[in-house]
């Protein structure tokens, strides 16, 4: 699957399109009271007979990812070793399903399978000087999306907003 958000300033407001023929696949819609973020809710726009619309949360105060009713904490998804200088995240919706090393380079979020990139995420963080900004694209290979397509997509957007927190509260110290 190869797909591009069509708001390209606003991920939590935008819908996933298929870069085959520019079919809507998954709508994000984001809920911000006064304290900012309250949830992400990802919508299938082709879900399967009999199942729901919503394929995913993310609860942004509880820092909890929800997918087919099951609501779950971060803390129990995510896994972060190594050294300092060196962090390896591993991120594994559960204890029967596939662990995924994520790492950021160059703009872009990767999820790794046992040494092999299976996903990517690329977020253009610069506008460039002349000429339009880059759309955010996702491209995942069909290891991923055989059952992991919504837990990635919701990590990869968690990741990002984190990403960019933390640059942001260190742009202000």
């Amino acid at each position: 699957m190869e797909a591009t958000f069509d708001n390209k300033t606003n991920l939590f407001n935008a819908s996933l399109r298929s870069k085959v023929d520019d079919s809507v696949l998954y709508t994000l819609t984001t809920k911000s009271g006064y304290r900012g973020k309250k949830h992400t809710v990802i919508t299938d726009a082709n879900p399967a007979p009999g199942h729901s619309a919503t394929a995913g949360v993310i609860h942004w105060k509880e820092e909890a990812f929800e997918i087919g009713g099951q609501r779950k904490p971060c803390k129990e998804l995510k896994q972060v070793s190594g050294s300092l200088f060196k962090k390896v995240r591993h991120w594994q919706w559960a204890s029967d399903r596939k662990k995924y090393e994520m790492r950021y380079e160059e703009e872009t979020w990767k999820a790794f399978l046992l040494g092999e990139l299976v996903a990517t995420f690329y977020i253009p963080s610069h506008p460039k000087l002349f000429g339009k900004l880059k759309p955010s694209t996702l491209q995942m290979d069909s290891k991923a999306l055989l059952e992991d397509e919504v837990f990635l997509l919701l990590a990869f957007v968690y990741l990002e907003v984190k990403r960019q927190e933390k640059t942001n509260s260190a742009a202000l110290t």
